[in-house]
């Protein structure tokens, strides 16, 4: 009973592949165009005004903590500030690249080269999240009393970052199934009239000459 049970595990490596996949492409897609809401901008502010990488895009990364806005919560004079510090042109642009790494992987049944470059950068993408669990101060418990804070006891936000650590291997195997994919297309593609003149001066035309040779 359990043999069998393991050898239809061992045997649904495909449907794994595919879940992984679909499962990417739903979360690019969704995450990337809730990036157009606004409370979705406030939210990655933090990460991204504290990441040496990305804090150039505001125009002022360091005053965020006085203009921070809880989900749900409308604070005109805040909106306004994030409105001049630019936290709504970078998250809209942000997320229109997430939706495009999700259709990219999306293509893989017709264009495999291209969906194994869209999973190459989302293992990108989320290798650059990760970093800001060393970047970005709420990443991390505050020291507001208790014994637990700082590392390693990771905040909301720090737990939602940790996650991408899954993202990224599941990354690594849609690249390399889309990149097998391609390679198996490459492999049983009809050869054009070229290749195939020069696949047989190669193959054949050394057994010619030898025949020619032994008739002479």
């Amino acid at each position: 009973m359990i043999r069998k049970l393991l050898e239809r595990a061992a045997r649904m490596d495909r449907i794994g592949i595919t879940v992984t996949r679909l499962g990417l492409i739903v979360v690019l897609v969704s995450i990337g165009g809730l990036k157009v809401e606004r409370y979705e901008a406030d939210g990655i502010v933090p990460f991204v005004a504290n990441s040496p990488l990305m804090s150039f895009f505001y125009a002022d990364p360091t005053g965020y903590n006085e203009h921070k806005n809880p989900e749900g919560k409308l604070v005109p004079a805040n909106r306004t500030w994030h409105e001049a510090n630019g936290t709504y042109p970078f998250a809209f642009g942000l997320g229109s690249v997430i939706v495009l790494y999700g259709v990219m992987l999306s293509l893989h049944p017709v264009f495999p080269k291209v969906a194994a470059l869209g999973s190459f950068l989302v293992f990108v993408m989320s290798f650059v999240t990760l970093t800001f669990l060393v970047t970005t101060p709420e990443c991390w418990v505050p020291n507001l009393g208790d014994s637990a804070h700082g590392f390693p006891y990771l905040s909301g936000a720090g737990r939602l970052v940790v996650k991408d650590a899954i993202m990224m291997g599941a990354a690594l195997v849609t690249m390399a199934d889309s990149a097998r994919r391609a390679l198996e297309r490459e492999r049983h593609a009809p050869a054009l009239p070229g290749e195939r003149r020069a696949a047989w001066n190669a193959n054949c035309a050394p057994a010619v000459a030898v025949l020619r040779s032994q008739a002479d």
